[in-house]
């Protein structure tokens, strides 16, 4: 199953109170970045985030996105208050990961 259009625009507009959100399709499913930073993507009608250590404190399930993903945490979509806080921590961490230089 993938993500429809109408799951896909409801969860836009709940993460509207975020700046910077954009999302990218990929194989039949959305990557989730704020600021141009990959911090989550929607699979399957569910918002899911990168887990990190300051965003583990939420108490948020863990689902797994697709088969041999890393587990990743839920985001209720009703409550923007708290999907604001944690995608703002989740980005915040993230940041600051180096990113690998290309070897040529």
């Amino acid at each position: 199953m993938s993500t429809s259009k109408t799951f896909l625009d409801y969860a836009l507009e709940q993460m509207s109170v975020v700046d910077g959100m954009s999302v990218r399709a990929m194989m039949g499913e959305y990557c989730l970045y704020c600021r141009g930073v990959l911090v989550g993507g929607i699979y399957d009608d569910r918002v899911l985030i990168k887990r990190t250590k300051s965003n583990a404190e939420f108490g948020l399930p863990e689902e797994i996105p697709y088969n041999g993903a890393k587990p990743m945490y839920m985001i209720d979509t009703e409550n923007a208050e708290q999907m604001r806080e944690v995608i703002e921590r989740t980005f915040a961490e993230l940041s600051l990961v180096p990113k690998k230089s290309k070897k040529k």
